[in-house]
């Protein structure tokens, strides 16, 4: 009988500010099939560091620089030639983090550079299971040597050149504990869209204001049936178009 294949090793990576109600779950899930959990700390007033230190991970201090230069930053803190990169507010369910392990036990993963993981999204205590964010797929095991653009707000990892792949091993997602919470993200997201885009000179049109939520429901509410995910999916959805339409009207503000 052959013995089993060495398993990959893989660092499991977390930026973190005031995140000590969750980040517990999300370490002890990143344990399970990391040789090294590294939390990058942006100055929590919390007890963030206690709990990530007593799940067992690293903690490193660094200044906000940005999601993506965060997210850079903790990378680099990688001394494996692979990467699994979680937000505080994520984690893998026991069965999930298994099928994980079965995975870095195997050839499969040098087929790849990176590898893009389905993503269920709870909100208010709802799956949504629909609407485009029950199965959203992200690049979150990659080779340390890769980095995130500089984008201001919803960072994409630079895939230029990468040999990408899929996983269907799935992480959950609680990104807000209240609806309050959910606003005022969606509020900082669409300040900082529109600081970015305007600072690549992109314009917005008036149109724009309301095109672009209108598209947004038209496609994630309708079409791709997030009106099934009941009255949860129903604000989730209005609250995104709604950010849809502040994002434009911020950046179509800065233009005139």
């Amino acid at each position: 009988m052959n013995p089993p294949a060495a398993i990959t090793a893989v660092t499991g990576v977390v930026i973190a500010l005031n995140e000590g109600d969750r980040i517990g779950r999300c370490i002890a899930s990143l344990a399970q099939v990391c040789v090294r959990v590294v939390v990058l700390d942006s100055g929590s007033s919390d007890d963030t560091v206690a709990v990530a230190r007593a799940a067992g991970a690293e903690i490193v201090h660094q200044d906000w620089l940005g999601f993506a230069a965060q997210k850079n930053a903790a990378i680099a803190q990688a001394q494996t030639p692979w990467v699994l990169l979680l937000d505080a507010d994520e984690w893998f369910e026991p069965d999930a983090a298994a099928a994980l392990e079965n995975f870095l036990h195997s050839a499969r993963i040098a087929h790849a550079d990176a590898w893009s993981l389905p993503r269920c999204t709870t909100f208010l205590g709802r799956p949504l299971r629909h609407g485009g964010w029950g199965r959203e797929w992200l690049p979150r095991l990659f080779r340390s040597g890769l980095r995130y653009r500089p984008d201001t707000v919803h960072e994409r990892l630079d895939l230029a050149g990468q040999r990408c792949a899929e996983l269907d091993i799935r992480f959950e997602h609680t990104p807000v504990r209240d609806l309050d919470e959910h606003y005022r993200k969606l509020a900082r997201y669409a300040a900082l869209w529109a600081e970015g885009r305007a600072a690549r000179g992109q314009r917005a049109g008036f149109l724009d204001l309301y095109t672009h939520p209108l598209f947004y429901l038209l496609k994630n509410y309708l079409a791709r049936g997030g009106f099934l995910d009941g009255r949860e999916g129903a604000v989730f959805h209005l609250a995104y178009a709604g950010y849809t339409h502040a994002k434009y009207a911020r950046l179509w503000a800065k233009m005139r």
